[in-house]
C-alpha cells in the first residue's frame, strides 16, 4: 500500500501515477522489474499536516500569556477552553457526554476500564489496525483476540460470528475504524448483541465519517477520537472519549483526574449523583487534555466539513486517473453501503503475483 497526506497529496498523485505508469508499460517485464525506467523522487516530506488556523495560533499565544494551561485552572467549567472544545466536538458527532484525553491510545484504554474491563479479560478486534490499539487493550489489562479482515481493510463479519462461537468468554468488541474503513455496523452490532458483547468503537481515523447519516462511533457504548497531527484535527498528540453513557462518561472524567469535586468544571459530563463515591475509588491517572491543546484544536473544528469536501475530490480526482490509467494493476478498497467517507489517505492493493523488484517501483 502506499499512503499519502491530505495537505500534500499533490506532490504523491504525481509519484504514484509515475510509478504505476512504468509498470502499465510493462508490468512483468525484466526491464521494468529493473527499474530501468524514469523514476520520480519526492524531496518534501510527505507527512506534512495542515497547519494550525491563525485564530488557534493567537488564542494559543493569548493562553500561554496568562499561564492558565491546567484545565481546572479557572473560575467555572465552562471558562476552560477544554470545556468548550469537548461541547463543539460533541455537538459535532451528536454524542452526549465528552471527555478530553491527552492522547487516543488514553482514551481507548480508558473506554474499556470504564466499560468494566477486568484484568485478564478477553478483547475481539480486527486485525487490520495499528500498534496503538493492541497496546491500549494490554494497558487496559485486557488480552487481544483478533478477528480477520477483508481486501477492503473492514473487519470481516462471518470471521467475526466465529470468533464469538470459539471464545465465549470474550465479551468485549474493540473495532477499530483503520484509514477511515467502516464496515457494516449494523452487522457487527447485531452480532455483539447476540453474544452479549460489549461494542466500543475506535474512531482515531474516523472523525467525520457517517454511516446512514450518522457520524461513527455511535453503535458502541462509547468510542474515541484522535488529535494526534496525523488525524482530522490536530494538536500534535490528543484525544476524546464520547458516549452516550453516563456511568461511562462519569468514570472516565475521574479516571482522566477529575479528583475530589473537579468534575463540577467539567461541562460534557452526566449530573454529580453520577459521581458519587467515584473520586475516592478510583484511581486517577492524570490523563487530562490541557488548555493549550484544546485552543489549537477548537477552530480546526469548524472546517471539518469544508475539508472532507476538499480531501474528498482530491481523492476521486486520484483514483479515477490511476484507474483509467492502471486499472488492471491497482485495486482500491471498495466504500460500505451507506458510509460517506472522509478520504485523508488512499491505500490501493498490487496483484500477488507481482514480483519483490516489481513492487519497488510503487516506492515513495
Amino acid at each position: 500500500m502506499v499512503y499519502f497526506n491530505k495537505n500534500t497529496m499533490s506532490l504523491v498523485i504525481a509519484s504514484s501515477m509515475l510509478c504505476a505508469q512504468s509498470i502499465l508499460m510493462d508490468p512483468l517485464s525484466t526491464k521494468a522489474a529493473a527499474g530501468s525506467l524514469a523514476r520520480t523522487f519526492i524531496k518534501r516530506d510527505i507527512k506534512t499536516p495542515d497547519p494550525v488556523p491563525v485564530e488557534g495560533q493567537e488564542a494559543a499565544l493569548e493562553l500561554m500569556k496568562t499561564g492558565r494551561m491546567y484545565r481546572y485552572n479557572i473560575g467555572k467549567g465552562e471558562e476552560s477552553v477544554v470545556s468548550q472544545c469537548e461541547i463543539d466536538l460533541a455537538a459535532y458527532t451528536g454524542h452526549k457526554y465528552c471527555v478530553a484525553l491527552n492522547s487516543c491510545g488514553s482514551a481507548i484504554m480508558l473506554m474499556m476500564k470504564c466499560a468494566g474491563l477486568q484484568p485478564g479479560d478477553e478483547v475481539l478486534s480486527n486485525a487490520f489496525t495499528f500498534g496503538a490499539v493492541p497496546s491500549a487493550i494490554e494497558h487496559a489489562g485486557g488480552k487481544a483476540v483478533y478477528v480477520e479482515s477483508t481486501e477492503d481493510y473492514l473487519i470481516d463479519v462471518p470471521d467475526l460470528e466465529k470468533k464469538l462461537v470459539a471464545y465465549p468468554n470474550a465479551k468485549y468488541m474493540l473495532i477499530s475504524h483503520m484509514r477511515g474503513k467502516v464496515a457494516d455496523m449494523d452487522a457487527i452490532k447485531d452480532a455483539c448483541d447476540r453474544h452479549d458483547v460489549i461494542l466500543l468503537e475506535d474512531c482515531a481515523h474516523s472523525l467525520g465519517v457517517q454511516y446512514k447519516g450518522k457520524h461513527s462511533g455511535h453503535h458502541g457504548v462509547a468510542c474515541a477520537i484522535s488529535s494526534q497531527s496525523y488525524k482530522m484535527i490536530n494538536s500534535g498528540e490528543g484525544g476524546f472519549l464520547l458516549s452516550d453513557d453516563p456511568t461511562i462518561a462519569a468514570k472516565c472524567a475521574v479516571y482522566a483526574g477529575a479528583y475530589e469535586a473537579l468534575n463540577g468544571k467539567h461541562v460534557t459530563v452526566p449530573g454529580p449523583e453520577h459521581f458519587e463515591g467515584l473520586p475516592v475509588s478510583l484511581p486517577n491517572y492524570s490523563l487530562r487534555m490541557s488548555n493549550l491543546a484544546a485552543a489549537v484544536i477548537r477552530p480546526q473544528i469548524p472546517t471539518l466539513d469544508e475539508r472532507i469536501v476538499k480531501y474528498n475530490k482530491r481523492y476521486d480526482d486520484l483514483t479515477a486517473k490511476l484507474t483509467k490509467r492502471v486499472g488492471d494493476t491497482l485495486r482500491f478498497p471498495e466504500i460500505t453501503e451507506g458510509v460517506y467517507p472522509v478520504h485523508d489517505s488512499v491505500q490501493f492493493q498490487l496483484p500477488q503475483d507481482m514480483t519483490d523488484e516489481q513492487v519497488q517501483l510503487f516506492y515513495i
